[in-house]
């Protein structure tokens, strides 16, 4: 890792410039995401590479209206699970939706009924009391050795078959009890197999409940710690022996949340001059390391972090100036994107049991987002961080990514996959090879709107700026979602 990359602001290195796209993004989320049963795929171009076998599990928000009402964000609509397995005799996908209690009532109901992260119960005003928020399980998911998550960060897990799909349920992993929350970022220690995790709940000001679990997904450990706001808490990082949380200067005001006045999307304001809290803690025990505050930012995501050989963490995340993101997200359901944002690949350095900034890095201010990480490299050093962004030329207020990208940390260097115009892929997953770990590919599903079809493409993460190396057509469009996972056979 370097502190001063020769990438950083580059405008030399963005790969081929793409065409003006025609905001075709939109009609990915413009009708509901239709289940379909395990189908074959049929191979559109190039091979399936031998030694990939496994399961891709890709969520997002298959539908974002009901009874002709949109939700109000993109983090509101009802979470639908594509499985793609990867075998001997081809590669098959199976799309179901999490058959969550809300989601039913409101199947049978014909409408909506329920408020969420972007929208207050519609209806009369009572509803807002009667009518708890609904669990959309849309956001991520972690495949356990005997089921799937999947997750939403205001609640409990739903567990589903790894095979079918089938929803088995709320999950409370022995130890979620009453309104304690599971969020949608664990992670798992690649040399112990342990998975850490958190909660964020609290009214007025909120608490930060930390969890470690076996490899099952049990939690063995929790402990609570109180925060000085209600914050906007999505994602935290592993980097050696400690857990690592940015609090971004985002406050919840729960008044009007608890009086059903307004959502929590719409309850929030944005005060910088709070800075962001760092919060160290160490991973074994849960117990704090060291607290800090540096300047006010905010962050969806983490790349990875890891300890250096002189005692310093260092850290890459896609970070945003301002909090603007969040109106973006919920102009999507709309189809017309209209707030500016910046986001870049940033890096930052702290000594951890200090917590004290040595440095913070802004890089490829292009509008970055989904940083991601071999799994085998979680919390220790790595070379890449793979991404989504966009190619040059690109109109990024209007547009939705359209490009993956990766930074390479040992050559100072960026490469951008130029997947064509009106084109969009998703968060990449990335599945080692077993045969060489150290290698791998790149799965993700792009959404081409030249021709409204949603195809599975895979590329070798060495050669990202190679054509992939095999396209699989998928029976039906699948909406534009957020996180997946490899699980290997």
């Amino acid at each position: 890792m370097v502190q001063n990359p020769a990438f950083l602001d580059s405008e030399t290195k963005l790969g081929k410039e793409l065409k003006n796209t025609h905001k075709a993004w939109k009609q990915a989320i413009a009708e509901p995401g239709q289940e379909f049963s395990s189908t074959p795929l049929p191979v559109l171009e190039g091979t399936i590479p031998e030694y990939l076998r496994g399961t891709l599990y890709r969520i997002g928000p298959g539908r974002l209206s009901r009874g002709g009402i949109q939700v109000g964000h993109w983090f509101d609509g009802d979470g639908a699970i594509l499985r793609v397995h990867f075998g001997d005799d081809g590669a098959t996908a199976l799309y179901r939706y999490v058959q969550t209690k809300g989601y039913q009532h409101e199947v049978a109901a014909g409408k909506l009924l329920y408020g969420n992260y972007g929208m207050i119960a519609p209806g009369r005003f009572w509803n807002h009391f009667l009518r708890p928020l609904k669990n959309v399980a849309n956001t991520a998911v972690i495949a356990l050795p005997d089921k799937l998550l999947a997750l939403w960060e205001g609640g409990k897990p739903h567990a589903l078959d790894l095979e079918t799909l089938e929803t088995q349920g709320i999950d409370s992993l022995g130890a979620l009890k009453g309104g304690l929350t599971y969020s949608a970022h664990p992670k798992r220690d690649p040399q112990t197999g342990e998975i850490f995790n958190f909660g964020v709940t609290g009214k007025f000001k909120g608490c930060l409940n930390l969890y470690k679990s076996d490899s099952t997904g049990k939690i063995l450990v929790s402990k609570a710690f109180s925060l000085d706001w209600l914050p906007l808490v999505h994602d935290f990082v592993l980097a050696g022996e400690y857990l690592i949380f940015f609090i971004p200067p985002v406050k919840v005001h729960g008044l009007p949340v608890g009086l059903g006045l307004r959502s929590y999307g719409n309850s929030m304001t944005w005060e910088p001059k709070s800075g962001t809290q760092i919060l160290v803690f160490d991973k074994q025990t849960l117990s704090l390391v060291s607290r800090s505050e540096t300047e006010g930012f905010f962050l969806w995501h983490f790349g990875n972090g890891y300890v250096d050989e002189n005692g310093m963490v260092m850290i890459d995340f896609a970070g945003y100036e301002d909090f603007n993101i969040n109106q973006r997200l919920k102009e999507l359901p709309t189809g017309e994107l209209k707030t500016p944002t910046k986001s870049g690949l940033w890096q930052l350095i702290l000594n951890p049991k200090t917590g004290k900034v040595k440095a913070v890095e802004k890089g490829y201010n292009h509008l970055a987002e989904f940083p991601m990480v071999s799994p085998l490299e979680i919390g220790q050093k790595w070379r890449y961080t793979y991404f989504l962004g966009f190619g040059k030329g690109t109109n990024t207020t209007e547009e939705f990514f359209n490009a993956i990208a990766r930074i390479d940390y040992k050559t100072d260097s960026l490469t951008i996959a130029d997947l064509g115009e009106n084109r969009y892929p998703l968060e990449p997953t990335y599945a080692a090879n077993p045969i060489n770990p150290q290698s791998g590919w790149l799965l993700t599903i792009v959404y081409d709107g030249n021709n409204h079809t949603s195809e599975v493409w895979i590329f070798d993460s060495e050669h990202l700026d190679d054509e992939p190396v095999c396209k699989l057509e998928l029976p039906s469009v699948i909406p534009l979602g957020f996180h997946g996972i490899w699980k290997g056979n």
